[in-house]
């Protein structure tokens, strides 16, 4: 019988396959001789320690294209820096990639004692792994928005919540939905005072993390039923490509006049712009109007997306 059955979940075992197949250059063979284990549970293993950010893999060097496309990207929209990352071979691991590259870019720019506020989406729900974990770091976490009412990972609040305890911070999460029945609902919600102290943390942001959403049926509100699909076509008759933090936007950034960005319970994002350092994460073909919108809208300070989007930004004329 294996004498170690039973035992992943403890963290030194994890730890030393990792170390020992890593750090030390050991076939899988070899730590499942040396540890006693089956070599299938030492492949589990590593896969997890991947997938939970255990282990953190960077790639050091860029492609030349992609450079050559961060240098254009920052010099046509003023921003301090952009990151591009090459096109995948399957466009639906997209996101993943943009969030796994945001997730390593997070974790050097952290300080001590920063208010972050946070969007949603799977691209910064996929940062998690690469952010690394720190402990009495002072730091405050808030969602800017409301949560869904149908649990899942790309809900705000459990991206907030999670990178809280990655980062050992303070987490402050908005305790509403994401879209009220109506105006004045809203309102009688906005005025929840501790929703409020959200609004007014908000308002003096070290760093802002966000990300854009599209129109399309594959967007995480069409996914989860936030609107209907009659809402989402009225969306885009009145002219919006897109939404950041929920409010919907055209292709120049303006945030169309419609009734559903009069019932969205989240900061506004022209007052993002106060905020010390904003970063903007998405990429995908299909959301391109979304980013460009956004690039105009909040005016960010780094922009992480992919070469396909990135060479079209650079291309097309405003």
């Amino acid at each position: 019988m294996d004498k170690n059955a039973g035992i992943d979940s403890n963290d030194d075992l994890k730890t030393k396959i990792a170390w020992l197949y890593y750090i030390e250059g050991k076939t899988q063979d070899e730590i499942a001789k040396l540890l006693n284990i089956g070599r299938i549970r030492v492949l589990r293993i590593l896969a997890a320690s991947r997938q939970n950010g255990t282990v953190q893999i960077r790639v050091t060097s860029k492609l030349s294209y992609c450079v050559e496309l961060e240098t254009a990207l920052e010099k046509k929209y003023g921003l301090e820096r952009a990151i591009v990352v090459p096109k995948p071979q399957d466009a639906n691991t997209t996101p993943d990639i943009i969030g796994n590259i945001l997730g390593a870019y997070i974790s050097d720019i952290i300080t001590d004692n920063m208010t972050i506020g946070l969007g949603w989406g799977r691209t910064l729900s996929a940062s998690l792994p690469s952010i690394a974990f720190r402990e009495q770091s002072g730091v405050s976490v808030l969602s800017m928005l409301g949560g869904l009412t149908r649990v899942s990972g790309v809900n705000p609040s459990e991206f907030a919540w999670r990178l809280a305890d990655r980062l050992s911070a303070e987490c402050y999460l908005m305790a509403a939905p994401v879209f009220a029945p109506d105006p004045r609902t809203r309102e009688a919600l906005l005025a929840h005072p501790g929703i409020k102290e959200i609004f007014q943390k908000a308002s003096r942001l070290d760093l802002a993390i966000l990300s854009v959403g599209d129109l399309s049926p594959f967007s995480t509100i069409s996914e989860y039923c936030l609107l209907q699909r009659d809402e989402l076509k009225s969306l885009e008759a009145a002219g919006a490509v897109g939404d950041v933090l929920c409010r919907y936007i055209d292709s120049d950034g303006n945030i169309i006049d419609h009734p559903i960005n009069e019932r969205v319970i989240a900061f506004d994002p022209l007052e993002i712009r106060n905020a010390r350092k904003i970063v903007l994460a998405s990429g995908g073909w299909e959301k391109y109007s979304a980013i460009k919108g956004a690039l105009g809208l909040l005016k960010p300070h780094v922009l992480v997306t992919d070469e396909l989007v990135a060479e079209r930004l650079v291309t097309t004329e405003d």
